[in-house]
């Protein structure tokens, strides 16, 4: 396990906080670069969640997951917190390395459209360094998010195997 000096403890603690319920609840499993993988006893989930490259100011602090819920049967879902709420009927594209994917979205959070986008989603996060969210926000001016990927494919397989124990 690695921890760089660009992400700080504090950093982690901020991410645990903006995914809601109880921080005594959560098991650290790793710190990877910029992404930490997570587990949470109640709803069962683990995940592997990150920051974008530009701090955020507002009512809420963007990031990137990708979670597995043993219980649904869900495994690399990926979750993107937009840096604030996007334009009715905006699209949302996410580009990884040199791949586009169209996302859903409502309000200021994107998925993927199904499980198969999400599996391509996080195949190509593996072989990529860098991933970038675009939308449009309400105001019509543009929403732009950038992710260092180094580290996410180790945060992603600790939170897998994390859930595949049980």
């Amino acid at each position: 396990m690695t921890t760089s000096a660009t992400t700080p403890r504090c950093v982690l603690l901020a991410l645990l906080l903006m995914i809601g319920g109880p921080v005594m609840a959560r098991d650290t499993l790793g710190v990877f670069d910029g992404w930490g993988a997570f587990s949470d006893p109640r709803p069962r989930r683990c995940y592997a969640i990150s920051e974008p490259e530009r701090r955020a100011s507002g009512a809420w602090r963007p990031f990137a997951a990708i979670a597995a819920w043993p219980r649904r049967g869900v495994r690399a879902q990926i979750n993107i917190r937009l840096r604030q709420a996007k334009q009715p009927g905006a699209a949302v594209t996410l580009t990884v390395g040199n791949r586009r994917f169209a996302l859903v979205a409502g309000g200021a959070d994107a998925w993927a459209p199904n499980a198969a986008v999400d599996a391509a989603i996080v195949a190509t996060i593996r072989q990529s360094d860098a991933m970038r969210i675009e939308t449009r926000a309400k105001d019509g001016s543009l929403l732009s998010d950038r992710y260092r990927l180094q580290g996410a494919a180790t945060a992603i397989d600790a939170a897998t195997i994390a859930c595949a124990r049980g």
